[in-house]
């Protein structure tokens, strides 16, 4: 098997696995918002299939690789199967419990949430196993260590600069200090590194999977700038069940949304993986995205993604505001250097 034909059997194990997966998993989401069951398990599956696309890839055409980190590969594909599997089971064994001060208790989302701290734990220590010449050659290196910690303020900073413009715009100024004045809300921010070391693995595993595989491809072949482009658009149309049957099911309107929102975000992700050739970094500015909207609306809960609604308004905020703060980044230098 020549190079090329090596790497479009690669590509198309991961195009199979990322959105066939997706795909017919949402076909069973469909099945359980019929049902009204719990459905939070669904999402955090979901992320961790571009990873385990490019794994399976590589183990299929280079196992014979002896800088393949294969330890750490299959680890991760076993957590895939696991949150697969209680995906599945959550639809036909009853997992949700109403306590009696109202709480609502779920089995399935405790199991993923211990799915993903173990799992997290086991694949860090293979990824200490597997060696820093086997991280280096397959792009799981921590690299450029001042730059790349001052992306990560820069993105807190510019997602902190978005959220006031957003309450401003819509009148909701005492909300935000409400929101901003909350010690439980700050010490959330203090212990967030320590949620991304126990939660990596779902967060890694959209950012190994879009920014360190599929990204050079699209770039190479659309250009700098076409290609980040493409892949937010190609990022957006995967959550496309995920908008209908859990985050916002308001029709056509909410996939619009959610692909305006991941190109702009694909932008500041992939300029930030320019600069410093390291994935860890969009991998951790994700969690932060996801866990910082939870502090903004005061409710740590996954939950809080559930249902949302979305209008033409939405779309027109959510292009404005991601565009202001994130859009111009496509004008740098890191995505004129080979167009």
């Amino acid at each position: 098997m020549t190079e090329t034909d090596k790497t479009k059997k690669q590509l198309m194990i991961f195009v199979l696995v990322t959105y066939g997966a997706a795909y017919l998993m949402g076909i069973l989401m469909w099945y359980g918002s019929t049902m009204q069951v719990e459905l939070s398990i669904f999402p955090a599956t979901q992320m961790l299939y571009p990873a385990a696309g490019v794994m399976l890839a590589y183990l299929l055409t280079k196992w014979e690789d002896s800088l393949l980190p294969k330890w750490f590969y299959l680890c991760f594909l076993l957590i895939t199967l696991l949150m697969i599997l209680f995906s599945i089971l959550s639809l036909v064994v009853p997992g949700q419990e109403l306590k009696p001060n109202g709480m609502e208790v779920s089995i399935w989302r405790d199991l993923s949430g211990g799915v993903a701290v173990g799992g997290s734990i086991f694949c860090w220590i293979a990824l200490l196993i597997a060696g820093k010449e086997r991280r280096t050659a397959y792009g799981l290196r921590w690299k450029c260590g001042k730059t790349s910690l001052l992306c990560i303020l820069l993105f807190f900073v510019l997602y902190l600069v978005r959220t006031v413009v957003a309450y401003a715009v819509s009148g909701q100024m005492e909300m935000l200090r409400t929101i901003l004045s909350s010690s439980m809300n700050w010490s959330y921010i203090i212990v967030m590194p320590i949620g991304f070391f126990l939660t990596f693995v779902t967060f890694f595993g959209e950012e190994y999977g879009w920014r360190y595989y599929l990204q050079p491809i699209l770039q190479k072949r659309f250009g700098m700038k076409g290609g980040v482009l493409l892949l937010g658009v190609a990022w957006g149309l995967w959550h496309i069940f995920l908008d209908f049957f859990y985050y916002m099911p308001s029709g056509p309107v909410a996939v619009i949304a959610q692909v305006i929102n991941c190109v702009f975000l694909s932008i500041f992700f992939a300029w930030t993986y320019l600069k410093t050739d390291n994935v860890w970094v969009p991998a951790i500015m994700h969690f932060m995205n996801n866990s910082l909207s939870w502090m903004m609306v005061g409710h740590y809960s996954q939950k809080v993604l559930e249902n949302q609604q979305a209008d033409w308004g939405m779309v027109l905020e959510t292009l404005f505001l991601n565009g202001v703060v994130f859009g111009f980044f496509l004008l740098s230098k890191e995505f004129r250097k080979k167009d």
